[in-house]
């Protein structure tokens, strides 16, 4: 693809992928483009089209992309497993996190 003559690989794969957009539901309004202060997005040249992802790996994680959006979750961010709140029996004192094997059964007892 070719912007304001400069080639670019839009939305280049990575192992993180930080910014998700769903381009069914992004109206192309360009906002988060304007408030990203890493400049991870350029504008589509193609009017409507969803921002285009450049520099992925420049994600600061900070969300003001998020925050700006018109619509609820067109963008949402993928953050880093180290980054995902793990969490902890009470009784046992064993420690979970997301994506582990063989994850604990569910808690079935009632909120106090």
């Amino acid at each position: 693809m070719k912007v304001d003559d400069v080639y670019v690989t839009p939305n280049p794969t990575s192992p993180t992928r930080p910014v998700i957009i769903d381009e069914k539901m992004c109206t192309g309004c360009n906002a988060c483009v304007d408030v990203c202060p890493a400049d991870v997005f350029i504008p589509n040249p193609r009017k409507g089209g969803p921002p285009i992802l450049v520099y992925i790996d420049e994600c600061w994680y900070c969300s003001p992309c998020v925050d700006v959006c018109p619509v609820e979750g067109a963008i949402r961010l993928n953050y880093p497993l180290m980054w995902r709140t793990p969490w902890m029996r009470k009784e046992t004192g064993r420690r979970y996190w997301v994506g582990m094997k063989e994850p604990p059964p569910p808690n079935t007892k009632p909120l106090a």
